[in-house]
C-alpha cells in the first residue's frame, strides 16, 4: 500500500507508531497544509490511503471523486465534519476513525483561561522588553463560570472550575432544570452570558450550532468578563466577536479554533486587542499523538486483512 499522512506539522508521525509493522507499505507524511484543490489532488492521487489529522484538511464529495485510487481514509478521532462520510461510501472509499486523549482539549481550555485572565502573554512581552508588571488579573475564586455546552468536554472544564472555587453555571439547547452534574447550576443562556465572568464554548458543530454565540450574546456579557473557544471557530460569530473586542463591550477571548484554519496571516484576528490565540492546539499532546497514529496503524493493518474497524463509512 502507498499511505500519505497529512498535516503532520511537527514531523512526528513517523516517531508515534510502529509504521514498519504494515510491512512493505510506502508511508509518506506531508509536513505542510495543502489547501488547494488542485495541488492536494495532485499529491494525493499515486495514494490508496489516507490518514488525514482532525479537520485540518477537508475531503468533500469534489475531492473524494478526483481521487480514484483512494480506498482507505482514516481520520484521528472518531467524527470528522471536514469529511464527507456520505461522498466516500458511495465511491467505495472506507473511512476509520481513532480514539484520542481525554483530558487534552479541557487542559488547554484552562491554560487558555489562567492566560487571559492574569495577561500572562502582554506581561512576558514586558518582560523580555525590559518592563515589569503592568495589568491587574483577575481572581476566580468566587467566580462565575458559565459552560456553554455540558458534554464530556464541558463536564470536564466544570469541575476544574470547582476545584478553582468559582460558582458554575450551565446551558445547552437540550439542558433540563437540573444539569446533571453535582454543583453546577443549570440557567437559561440569557442568565449564562448576562451573569459568567468567563464563558467557555463546549459545543459539538452542527448546522444549528453555527453563529450560537452571535452579537445578540456578546451584546448581554459584562464588560470585565471573557470568552473562551475551544471548540470549533463556526460556533462564535467571528465578525461580532471582532466588533466586541475592538469597542471594548467584552474584557477579551481566547480562542484555539476559527472559521479557517490555518487562519490567514493577515487575517484580523491576528491583531485584535486583549486576546490569547493559539493554533488549534487542543488535542495536540506527545500522549495524543500517540493514540492517534497508533490506531491509525490498526485502522490500516485491519483494513488490509480484510476486517476495517472503527469505521464511519463504507
Amino acid at each position: 500500500m502507498r499511505i500519505a499522512i497529512l498535516d503532520d506539522y511537527q514531523s512526528v508521525a513517523l516517531a508515534s507508531a510502529d509504521w514498519s509493522s504494515l510491512g512493505a507499505s510506502e508511508v509518506t507524511p506531508f509536513h505542510g497544509h495543502i489547501a488547494d484543490t488542485a495541488d492536494l489532488v495532485a499529491a494525493l492521487r499515486p495514494f490508496d490511503v489516507v490518514v488525514a489529522m482532525r479537520e485540518r484538511t477537508a475531503f468533500t464529495a469534489e475531492r473524494l471523486r478526483l481521487l480514484p485510487s483512494l480506498r482507505l481514509l482514516v481520520t484521528t478521532g472518531m467524527a470528522n465534519a471536514s469529511i464527507d462520510l456520505a461522498a466516500a461510501g458511495s465511491l467505495g472509499v472506507t473511512v476509520c476513525g481513532t480514539s484520542g486523549s481525554a483530558g487534552a482539549t479541557c487542559e488547554l481550555t484552562w491554560a487558555l483561561i489562567l492566560a487571559l485572565v492574569r495577561h500572562i502573554p502582554a506581561e512576558d512581552r514586558r518582560m523580555r522588553a525590559g518592563g515589569w508588571q503592568e495589568t491587574i488579573g483577575l481572581g476566580l475564586r468566587g467566580r462565575t463560570l458559565g459552560v456553554v455546552g455540558l458534554g464530556r468536554q464541558g463536564r470536564a472544564v466544570a469541575s476544574i472550575g470547582q476545584a478553582f472555587g468559582m460558582r458554575v453555571v450551565a446551558w445547552s439547547v437540550n439542558m433540563g432544570a437540573s444539569s446533571g452534574l453535582d454543583g453546577v447550576v443549570a440557567v437559561t443562556k440569557r442568565e449564562l452570558f448576562e451573569g459568567s465572568d468567563v464563558v467557555t464554548v463546549h459545543y459539538k458543530l452542527g448546522p444549528r450550532s453555527v453563529g450560537l454565540v452571535g452579537a445578540a450574546e456578546l451584546a448581554l456579557m459584562k464588560p470585565t468578563a471573557y470568552l473562551v473557544n475551544t471548540s470549533r471557530g463556526p460556533i462564535v460569530d467571528s465578525d461580532a466577536l471582532l466588533t466586541a473586542l475592538n469597542a471594548g463591550t467584552i474584557a477579551g477571548a481566547a480562542l484555539d479554533v476559527y472559521d479557517d484554519e490555518p487562519l490567514p496571516a493577515g487575517h484580523a484576528l491576528r491583531s485584535a486587542p486583549r486576546t490569547v490565540l493559539t493554533p488549534h492546539l487542543g488535542y495536540v499532546t506527545d500522549d495524543g499523538y500517540r493514540v492517534f497514529y497508533g490506531e491509525a496503524v490498526e485502522d490500516i493493518a485491519a483494513f488490509a486483512a480484510g476486517s476495517p474497524v472503527r469505521v464511519l463509512a463504507g
